[in-house]
């Protein structure tokens, strides 16, 4: 199984990834081998993930997530589903 990963990281910035071996990865982060951004940034807390059935799947997810604004990545850690489509930015809306 793959999973896909939501980090959150000591100075409250948000990391997100995706692996074939959740626990392997956390201790890597943990111990400051996961990546640049996490190590710079310790300690780190695993605040969500979803499990896939494939490496494809979990890093077309982590892709998609991380276009997500603050409010609505946070609104998918606290469980408030029903917030997400209102927190979703139009395409089709010109910046002010």
């Amino acid at each position: 199984m793959a999973h896909t990963y939501i980090l959150e990281c000591s100075d409250g910035t948000l990391y997100l990834g995706s692996t074939i071996d959740l626990q392997r990865r956390l201790l890597q982060h943990s111990d400051g081998a996961g990546a640049r951004y996490t190590a710079e940034r310790l300690p780190v807390r695993l605040l969500w993930s979803a499990e896939f059935a494939s490496i494809r799947d979990a890093f077309f997810s982590e892709k998609m997530l991380q276009g997500w604004s603050q409010p609505k990545k946070r609104a998918l850690i606290e469980g408030r589903f029903g917030d997400l489509p209102g927190l979703s930015r139009s395409r089709r809306e010109a910046p002010e």
